[in-house]
């Protein structure tokens, strides 16, 4: 009998450590999910500020986003840090009252609550098809044609878009979705790319790691949307598709460089 009854106590004793253990998983996850909301809410007030107050963003042309129905919304990419990407969902999102849907490279989601509040703002893995499942649905996708190329580049170069990638192109022509492109002018001297630091950007991970400002710069940031480049009608064959997507593509970036240009020159200083 007396093994039996150590037997029971073991028992007893190991269910008690795993009910402890699992309480204690469930109250730290918990504990981690409300560290995480509150610093997403504090990251989306702090946006709030930087946009309205900091950088005193002003967005013009808004209403050439369709009202309904898909659009692929293409914008340059600029500033070493990339805080544009966040600026523009916001600020487009709230503008048009649609969400916007934004496939980012998987670097994005590392970053504790940026990552988090990213996939929320309506980030996804970024995938060959670039949110086609989107369009067809209807719905908004913001992309970044530049890729990180366009934070890559230094100051002196500052505004001059580096080729597009034609995914976003082949996609549109695929859903049958209107381009609109937008430029961002503020970013690049909100974070200006003075250099990289290769020991750093090694140390972290990362595919750079640039030589910039601690905080950013109180630049003035205007955001402009142009008019919709409809999509053509989409080729049956495979080359067709692709000489139809090269088109949009180098039409599009030359719609953004424009206004680009255009935008940078209503501005009476970069800074207050």
């Amino acid at each position: 009998m007396a093994p039996k009854t150590g037997g029971k106590r073991r028992i007893r004793v190991s269910e008690s450590v795993t009910d402890v253990m699992e309480a204690g998983t469930a109250e730290f996850r918990y504990a981690r999910e409300r560290l995480g909301e509150a610093g997403e809410a504090t990251w989306d007030r702090l946006l709030d500020w930087l946009m309205e107050d900091y950088f005193r963003l002003e967005i013009t042309g808004w209403e050439n986003i369709p009202a309904k129905g898909p659009a692929v919304i293409v914008a340059n990419h600029s500033g070493a840090w990339g805080l544009d990407a966040f600026v523009l969902v916001k600020s487009l999102t709230r503008a048009v009252n649609r969400p916007l849907h934004v496939p980012a490279a998987s670097l994005t989601f590392r970053f504790p609550v940026i990552g988090s509040y990213a996939r929320k703002m309506g980030a996804f893995p970024l995938d060959p098809t670039l949110g086609l499942e989107h369009l067809t649905a209807g719905e908004l996708v913001g992309v970044f044609p530049e890729g990180i190329s366009g934070l890559e580049k230094p100051f002196r170069s500052r505004y001059r878009l580096r080729p597009f990638s034609p995914g976003f192109a082949a996609t549109a022509v695929q859903a049958g979705a209107p381009v609109v492109p937008v430029s961002v002018v503020g970013a690049e001297e909100a974070y200006p790319k003075f250099g990289e630091i290769p020991a750093l950007a090694r140390l972290f991970g990362l595919p750079y790691f640039p030589l910039t400002t601690l905080l950013p710069l109180p630049s003035k940031w205007l955001i402009t949307v142009g008019e919709p480049i409809p999509a053509p009608p989409r080729p049956q064959s495979y080359s067709a598709r692709k000489a139809a997507a090269g088109l949009l593509c180098t039409e599009a970036q030359g719609a953004v460089q424009s206004l680009v240009d255009r935008e940078r020159g209503r501005r009476a200083t970069p800074f207050w």
